[in-house]
């Protein structure tokens, strides 16, 4: 419905031309504020560092491995395991310990004396401060790189089959809370007739009922969500007992208490206030219901703020507050979008003066949508770079886009609105007399009595129905405020999804931390070109390489092969390694992927030291052809 004040003021042309104006200032607004700088921000934890480092060799069996991440984490007894090449547990074994000093966050694990030499594995997964659970995995070598014969996870934390019906409940949870919160203030706020009208308390009952369910599944499944994966255990009691202590279990325990008030409420709502006749004695009951009903609505909301990402990060004590009032104005304008469209489709009593009401509701929900919006879009992505660059800011991108639509459509139920009289409700009260004589001839059976009433009252209702169907405002009005219910589901599934992503702010900061507990020599990025022949048909070429930014680390390398005449050239099987002969460490196998003809790419290549590096190079270009060539390259 309009996001705008009851129609009346400027005229049809001026209209359009100020709502345009203030969606632009408005845009202009969000975005511009996510340029102001900001101290470092977390949400979603990620790793920043480890000790060994991902891809390092070092020379003799380090006594334990430490990782370090951007933000406090939940870990547990086997949140970080080493395995060997064989893989067998490395590790002690042991919880890992806290080593965090300050604003570092850092655990580690024992080690086992005397490893041997080879390729070492080692898998983490925690849960951040925000509830959602995180995961990876990466490889060291002792003395030497060696084959080994575990596989990294390829499944990260809280995917699968359990994280897809969990992600489902987090959306139905949303759309509940909105039906329930929204369906709820648009009878107490805009039209109280429709406390009495079985389609409005059909909505908010669902709405209730679905809130409900999806807090049990997501109670259920947030063990195995945050843990193995697998649907069986979320009926293991020692799961379940170890979710309740978390913040997310206590969050979710909340709610399911609050809920039971919640169905108190709607008892009252639809039932005692429904059947109050005596006008004082309602408008007692409004005010009683209105300031439960928010107690209520804000505790749920809270729910959400105290166990997400409101609730870590910087100024988290103003940003929960803020994330409750931006739930509440979601489902003021959402929810009582929805009950619009079931009072317009589904009651033919309601009337313009409800309908101008919810206009008004709408319109303070979309300012203060407006202020909190641009408030968390500021402490979750703060640069332009993470705006374009990071998938929480292309889903926000959306969002705002999402909204843009929103508002352009509600510009033609503003209009629908200004056009809206109540005189089919008027000709529909006059349908609803009945003939004196009528009902005097069968007073004296009640059973032909009853059966007459609802005769009658069917009667009713379908002219009710022809009157209403053939007003061509509320017609027009009943498909635009359609139109909005339908980019208002996929607007909520946006939101959704922003809610489990990781923030741009935190993301750019994990890319841009050093995988390596020592800071990393600089260097500078290395280009190679070296010619080849295999002695084989079309088997001379010249092979490019790029190393960027070709310093200690982690690197990212690129390969190109030409053939004679100078256009990309597919080979069978490309192959590279990397060997420092000064400190007899490597060869280093880099697998490339190949991305396009004639180019190859490895990404995260590690190179422990500074040196003068040899690059082997093996290019197959058949079955039996096959040269390795050699090159020397200074990396950092």
């Amino acid at each position: 419905m309009s996001a705008t004040a009851p129609y009346a003021g400027p005229s049809p042309i001026r209209r359009p031309l100020a709502a345009a104006a203030l969606l632009a200032a408005l845009v202009s607004l969000v975005f511009g504020l996510l340029l102001a700088g900001a101290g470092p921000a977390s949400a979603h934890a990620a790793l920043t560092g480890s000790d060994p480092a991902d891809g390092a060799v070092v020379d003799t069996a380090p006594k334990e491995v430490t990782l370090s991440f951007s933000e406090a984490i939940a870990v547990g007894d086997d949140s970080i395991r080493v395995l060997d090449p064989s893989g067998k547990r490395a590790d002690t074994e042991a919880e890992p310990e806290d080593l965090s000093e300050g604003s570092t966050v850092r655990y580690g694990v024992a080690l086992h004396s005397g490893l041997p030499d080879g390729t070492y594995t080692v898998a983490w997964q925690a849960i951040s401060a925000d509830s959602h659970p995180i995961s990876g995995a990466f490889t060291f070598s002792i003395g030497a790189p060696s084959d080994t014969t575990v596989a990294l996870p390829s499944q990260e934390a809280g995917g699968g089959p359990v994280g897809v019906v969990y992600d489902i409940a987090r959306y139905a949870a949303y759309g509940g809370f909105v039906l329930l919160v929204g369906g709820s203030a648009f009878v107490l706020v805009c039209w109280r007739g429709g406390a009495t009208a079985l389609p409005m308390q059909r909505l908010v009952v669902r709405g209730w009922l679905t809130l409900t369910a999806a807090t049990l599944v997501m109670l259920l499944l947030r063990n195995p969500y945050t843990g193995s994966g697998k649907f069986a255990d979320a009926f293991d009691l020692a799961g379940l007992q170890s979710v309740l202590d978390t913040k997310p279990g206590a969050a979710l325990v909340s709610r399911l208490l609050l809920l039971g008030a919640a169905a108190l409420f709607i008892a009252v709502l639809f039932g005692t206030y429904a059947r109050r006749e005596d006008e004082r004695e309602k408008k007692d009951l409004t005010f009683g219901l209105a300031v439960g009903g928010g107690v209520v609505a804000t505790g749920i909301a809270a729910t959400w703020a105290m166990s997400e990402h409101a609730s870590t990060g910087i100024q988290a004590n103003i940003a929960m507050p803020v994330d409750v009032l931006h739930l509440l104005a979601v489902a003021a304008w959402l929810g009582g979008l929805a009950s619009l469209l079931v009072a317009l489709y589904r009651t033919p009593d309601i009337g313009s003066a409800a309908v101008r009401r919810f206009s008004a509701v709408a319109f303070g929900s979309v300012v203060v949508l407006a202020a909190t919006g641009i408030y968390q879009s500021w402490r979750q992505v703060g640069s332009w770079s993470a705006l374009t660059g990071t998938r929480y800011g292309q889903l926000l991108i959306l969002k705002v886009a999402l909204i843009a639509v929103l508002l352009a459509v509600a510009w033609f139920s503003r209009r629908w609105t200004g056009r809206l009289t109540d005189s089919a409700v008027a000709s529909e009260d006059v349908a609803e007399e009945e003939p004196a004589s009528e009902s005097e001839s069968v007073s004296a059976d009640p059973e032909r009595a009853a059966q007459l009433a609802r005769q009658r009252a069917a009667l009713t209702a379908t002219k009710k129905k022809r009157i209403r169907d053939a007003d061509p405002q509320r017609s027009g009005l009943r498909r635009s405020v359609l139109a909005e219910a339908a980019v208002a589901v996929v607007l909520l599934a946006v939101t959704t999804m922003l809610t489990s992503t990781e923030p741009g702010r935190t993301e750019e900061e994990a890319a841009g931390g050093t995988p390596s507990a020592s800071a990393p020599a600089a260097g500078g990025p290395v280009n190679l070109k070296m010619p080849f022949d295999t002695g084989g048909q079309n088997g001379k070429g010249t092979v490019r390489i790029d190393i960027e930014p070709g310093r200690t680390g982690s690197n990212d390398l690129h390969v190109w092969i030409d053939g004679s005449d100078g256009k990309p050239m597919d080979v069978p099987e490309l192959k590279l390694a990397l060997t420092l002969e000064s400190k007899d460490i490597g060869p280093l196998p880099v697998v490339p992927d190949r991305l396009a003809e004639g180019h190859w790419s490895a990404s995260a290549v590690q190179i422990p030291m500074a040196g003068d590096w040899k690059i082997d190079v093996t290019v197959r270009t058949s079955d039996i052809d096959q040269v390795t060539i050699d090159k020397n390259a200074k990396i950092g």
